[in-house]
């Protein structure tokens, strides 16, 4: 860590305050000078986003310094293995856009326990609430202050609680002052941003290395496989294919921090050729994010940390001054992640909890406070967890945040998969799923990572395995108890079910797009196994 503090020079910590100061004055100006409309939603951004701000700000909020450290790990560990979860994503952006999205739009929600809600009660809306809070806090908040408190050790040599605390006071003022309309603007300048610095990094190391043919002759073959031997350690191919659905339905479809943009578009189509847009976005993580730890893993293969790749390989290809820039496009994309998943947490508790339960009358005005003593709160939260996570050991960077992931998602896609699809699904059989179905999968993971760690007892399946048997097994419950139960009781909204809702056609436009989406997928599949 020292030898990465020593390599910057005051031009590179001018880089960094110079935009600093250019954040906070957007912050500001959105926030205290620009005027807001009356009654305007500070959460969907008054309905105002179209296709190419809602793809970038779903990006952003998924690009953050843990994406940028650990898939780089992850990259100079196992290869190209990890890009699925970037790549096989689009099967479930894509269920998002025609599917879900159609059905959120169409009902005129602002939150999806809302939407829940008027499936299954008042009672499921709020249990579902308070559970959307908790996962925000900890899939998002948390491990997205933990891997940038690693990344702010890394480059400033300092101890963790005070990097985790700098980096949460920018996005707190940030998401607390200007709402999901500042995080969008900002983010379409922070993700050009991130694209160029990330893009140069890989262009200087695929140089130093003496071009794209070396690049592939030093590498072991089977860093360019995206399926492994199912007796792989790392990744098999089994807990790919079976795992990563039941995390991708509910990080895609039913996780209110990704979903929220397409709440906030100007149309469906709008909301669809978003989701699109991200889905094509998705294929630049291989390229910007694993491929620099492949490269670093051939021009310094005996690293004892892999969680350094990205920020070697920083120090030792950029001259001064660009190593300030990607200080700067890291810092970009922690703000990003952070501040929408603060403006998340506030969404979901003052519309479904304060709004609903406590103060029904509450004013725009009132609901805007609240709000954003929620963001404050939310953000303290999140550092004591993050200071938390850092216990963990055994695992890099990488599979805690995925494992961490794939012990929430269970069941989240049970309720979300059978409330939908499956009319017979009972409120009773949902609210037992999201309270003792949440409990008995949470238990699994705290044994997984802490009590009876897998780095010292192997007898544990992969944890994307373990998140397809808790599915499994939540299912199956699911279906047992609204079987006992019987029909559920459907309830109306506004004289019309929702259930019985009938989403409209895609245009030609989405169905081209996602058809030529489609088969760019199905070719990089093909082409990147078999190695």
């Amino acid at each position: 860590m020292n030898s990465i503090y020593n390599a910057l020079q005051p031009v590179d910590f001018v880089i960094v305050i110079l935009y600093l100061l250019i954040l906070f004055g957007l912050g500001y100006y959105v926030s205290f000078v620009k005027k807001r409309k009356k009654g305007e939603n500070l959460f969907l951004a008054q309905h105002t986003l179209g296709w190419s701000s809602i793809g970038l700000n779903m990006w952003g909020t998924n690009v953050g310094p843990s994406m940028l450290i650990a898939s780089a790990s992850i990259g100079y560990s196992t290869g190209i293995v990890a890009g699925n979860f970037a790549w096989y994503a689009f099967v479930f952006i894509g269920l998002l856009a025609l599917y879900f999205a159609p059905r959120y739009l169409g009902a005129k929600i602002s939150t999806l326990p809302e939407y829940m809600g008027l499936h299954f009660g008042l009672r499921t809306r709020t249990i579902l609430a308070w559970y959307t809070l908790i996962t925000i806090l900890i899939s998002w908040l948390s491990l997205g202050l933990f891997a940038g408190g690693i990344l702010v050790q890394q480059l400033l040599n300092i101890p963790m609680w005070q990097s985790v605390l700098a980096m949460i006071v920018l996005a707190t003022f940030f998401a607390a002052s200007g709402g999901l309309r500042a995080i969008a603007l900002t983010n379409m300048f922070q993700m050009i941003l991130l694209i160029a610095v990330s893009l140069l990094l890989v262009i200087l190391g695929i140089e130093k290395i003496g071009g794209l043919s070396q690049l592939f002759q030093k590498t072991p073959d089977h860093y360019w496989n995206l399926f492994l031997p199912a007796n792989d350690k790392a990744y098999p191919w089994t807990a790919i294919i079976l795992g990563y659905p039941i995390m991708g339905i509910w990080f895609w479809c039913t996780e209110q921090s990704m979903v929220q943009s397409v709440l906030g578009a100007k149309s469906l189509e709008q909301g669809q050729l978003g989701a699109n847009f991200i889905g094509w976005l998705k294929i630049l993580d291989v390229p910007l994010f694993i491929l620099p730890g492949i490269i670093c893993f051939i021009l310094y293969p005996h690293m004892k940390n892999p969680d350094e790749a990205y920020l070697v390989m920083v120090t030792q290809l950029f001259p001064a001054g660009m190593k300030g820039l990607i200080i700067v496009v890291l810092i970009a994309a922690l703000v990003s992640n952070i501040g929408s998943s603060l403006n998340s947490v506030s969404t979901v508790f003052t519309m479904d909890i304060f709004v609903k339960k406590y103060q029904p009358d509450a004013t725009n005005k009132e609901i805007i406070r609240i709000g954003r003593y929620v963001t404050v709160g939310s953000a303290v939260i999140s550092v004591i967890i993050a200071l938390a996570i850092n216990s963990i050991k055994g695992l890099n960077l990488f599979d805690v945040f995925q494992s961490v992931l794939g012990f929430l998602a269970p069941p989240m896609s049970v309720v979300f998969l059978f409330g939908i699809l499956w009319k017979k699904t009972s409120a009773k059989a949902v609210n037992m799923v999201l309270t003792y179905g949440t409990g008995f999968s949470v238990l699994v993971g705290v044994l997984y990572l802490w009590v009876w760690p897998s780095s010292k007892y192997p007898a544990w399946p992969h944890f994307l395995l373990l998140s397809f048997y808790i599915f499994l097994i939540l299912s199956l419950f699911l279906f047992a108890v609204s079987s006992l139960a019987g029909r559920r009781t459907e309830i109306q909204n506004k004289g019309k079910l929702v259930v019985d809702f009938v989403p409209k056609k895609p245009s030609r436009l989405v169905i081209f797009s996602w058809v030529l989406l489609t088969i760019v997928m199905v070719a990089l599949y093909i082409y990147f196994n078999g190695h």
